[in-house]
């Protein structure tokens, strides 16, 4: 069988020859309404620990959230903003997402945190906690004047944030992405934590709805025991059929499956090559619905399928420059 990267080359030589024979529908990532980074994997890296830091450069991540909240002791923030400033000035992650989870609004630490999101730059800043669209806004107005190119992401595992998900996904443009935060949710609610979460489904549903109402990505929580991959392989599958894009890990073991899990599939790739084919044909020009090989398929999936591919191609393009 073809190797993966081999696969992708051939699947994107065809998409150009495709392309060509119809100038009139180009694919291009601008063609599609959203086309974020892949989101696979997201490891979080409590900022205290440098050693951890230290390797993230040789992990397959989609990307890394350095963690000030949960995972620092309160004596322990300041050592964990100044481990971060080293790390950014020093050894930048390059080729994948940046992310600092700051602790929350109201915490001693706020403004502090802050400030270094300010000084520091990062793709995006994770906001824990949230309770509604005030917690965005306020963070959003203090990025606004110095940090633009700085996006917002918001933790979703409290009550109050779910129920006012659909809220805080419409609260500002320069929010990009929710995460759901089950291990808080569950101590607010005592829902037991439980194989396959049946009891936090409609939740995490309701976080999906909203984030895809309005144009956001939507993380997956984390899986608690590193060690149980079987476990955390059946969870992901999860995830991915309710629409996540990827989910947050808390171990470097815990990658390739989340990887694995969110895809592209190559029997996704496969269709998403014969959908582009077959809409670049002159028959279809000026139609909306076509019939290939019995089945109904609209523009709409040729959207879907261009933003596939160009999940994909970013994939192969990272691991080349691995």
């Amino acid at each position: 069988m073809w190797s993966f990267s081999i696969r992708l080359a051939r699947l994107f030589d065809d998409w150009r020859i495709a392309a060509h024979a119809k100038a009139c529908h180009k694919i291009a990532m601008s063609t599609s309404p959203k086309h974020s980074p892949p989101r696979r994997s997201l490891l979080s890296v409590p900022a205290i620990n440098q050693r951890a830091l230290d390797k993230v450069h040789d992990l397959s991540c989609d990307g890394v959230i350095f963690d000030l909240e949960d995972s620092v002791f309160p004596e322990k923030k300041a050592e964990a903003r100044e481990n971060l400033r080293r790390h950014f000035r020093e050894a930048p992650l390059e080729g994948r997402e940046t992310i600092i989870r700051i602790n929350a609004p109201g915490s001693d630490f706020w403004i502090v945190d802050l400030d270094l999101i300010l000084e520091l730059k990062p793709d995006a800043l994770l906001l824990p906690k949230v309770e509604g669209p005030q917690d965005i806004r306020k963070a959003a107005d203090l990025l606004a004047a110095s940090s633009p190119g700085v996006r917002l992401w918001a933790m979703m595992e409290t009550a109050g944030g779910v129920l006012n998900a659909a809220a805080i996904a419409a609260a500002d443009a320069r929010l990009d992405c929710l995460v759901l935060g089950l291990n808080d949710l569950r101590k607010e609610t005592a829902v037991l934590s439980q194989s396959g979460r049946a009891y936090l489904v409609p939740w995490m549903m309701q976080v999906v709805l909203a984030a895809r109402a309005h144009g956001l990505d939507v993380i997956d929580s984390v899986f608690n025991d590193f060690r149980d991959t079987g476990e955390l392989t059946v969870e992901c599958a999860q995830g991915r059929a309710m629409g996540f894009d990827g989910k947050m890990l808390i171990h470097p073991a815990q990658i390739e499956v989340a990887n694995r899990a969110f895809g592209p599939w190559d029997e996704e790739l496969t269709e998403a090559e014969a959908i582009i084919n077959a809409f670049a044909d002159p028959a279809a020009e000026g139609l909306n619905v076509i019939n290939m090989n019995g089945k109904m398929v609209e523009r709409l999936h040729l959207e879907q399928a261009e933003r596939l591919m160009a999940k994909a191609r970013l994939i192969s393009e990272r691991k080349t420059k691995a």
